[in-house]
């Protein structure tokens, strides 16, 4: 799948974040200007063809072009700290600008997997984000930045709020970020399209429970849970229910028909 995914053309993309960072997008176009677009977000230090070897193929399948951004410190976009969605999330409404130009008057969707789907979310309630976004989809994504922070550093067996210390001064002092400024829930309060999230219940790095409180956070919010998936392979442990739910929520977006 990865293979697969390295080895489909797309054209370079880039846009110039709020920062003064040159970030790096690419364009899958199998469809016409008049088509949907999916624009979508990898996960912590991850890569467009590995992290959507699956996804990629998804959207373009249903009819969508595809837009797969690099997030800035990954890839060939500019940066050197990655602000787990805090500051990614202002990157995401730049980069739904530039596709609603790309492609005026196409439908967007939006989708972002781990960090990336954390970073959708937080983006979800932006007042600047484009009315063209119909649809926001996240997979695995945690609430806070400082709880998958800890969450990681209880996994390797250390205090997680002594280390958590340093760590938020690092980030406020060499990374210029607040990680308890916003959270997923807080901007999912705030989102006018339905969201769907998706979550393995045996994710070990993401918790399952990092994402229920979204679903509560308001009535357009749809959570779906994959018995066995752990993190990030709920596409591989039932690609048929997977594709069932996304198809389904754009279709009653009225992104596809």
């Amino acid at each position: 799948m990865v293979r697969a995914a390295s080895s489909e053309p797309y054209e370079e993309l880039f846009i110039t974040s709020r920062d003064g960072l040159k970030l790096r997008g690419r364009l899958y176009k199998r469809h016409g200007d008049d088509a949907p677009v999916a624009v979508g977000f990898h996960g912590y230090r991850g890569t467009p063809s590995r992290d959507f070897s699956g996804g990629l193929f998804s959207f373009l399948n249903m009819g969508c072009n595809v837009i797969l951004a690099e997030q800035r410190g990954c890839g060939l976009s500019e940066g050197h700290t990655i602000t787990f969605g805090i500051k990614e999330r202002f990157d995401c409404v730049d980069w739904v600008k530039y596709a609603a130009e790309l492609f005026p008057g196409s439908k967007i969707a939006l989708f972002g997997i781990s960090m990336g789907a954390s970073t959708v979310l937080m983006a979800s309630g932006d007042p600047e984000l484009p009315e063209n976004v119909k649809l926001i989809c996240a997979d695995c994504p945690f609430n806070r930045p400082g709880d998958i922070i800890k969450s990681v550093t209880r996994s390797m067996k250390l205090p997680a709020e002594l280390v958590y210390i340093p760590i938020y001064a690092g980030a406020r002092i060499f990374g210029r970020f607040d990680p308890s400024e916003t959270s997923a829930e807080e901007n999912v309060k705030k989102a006018k399209v339905p969201v769907v999230v998706i979550h393995g219940l045996a994710d070990t790095f993401v918790p399952c429970e990092m994402s229920e409180c979204l679903a509560e956070a308001n009535p357009l919010c749809r959570r779906y849970t994959f018995p066995d998936a752990q993190h990030g392979v709920s596409f591989l442990e039932d690609r048929e229910r997977y594709e069932r739910i996304i198809a389904d929520a754009a279709r009653e977006c009225g992104i596809t028909g």
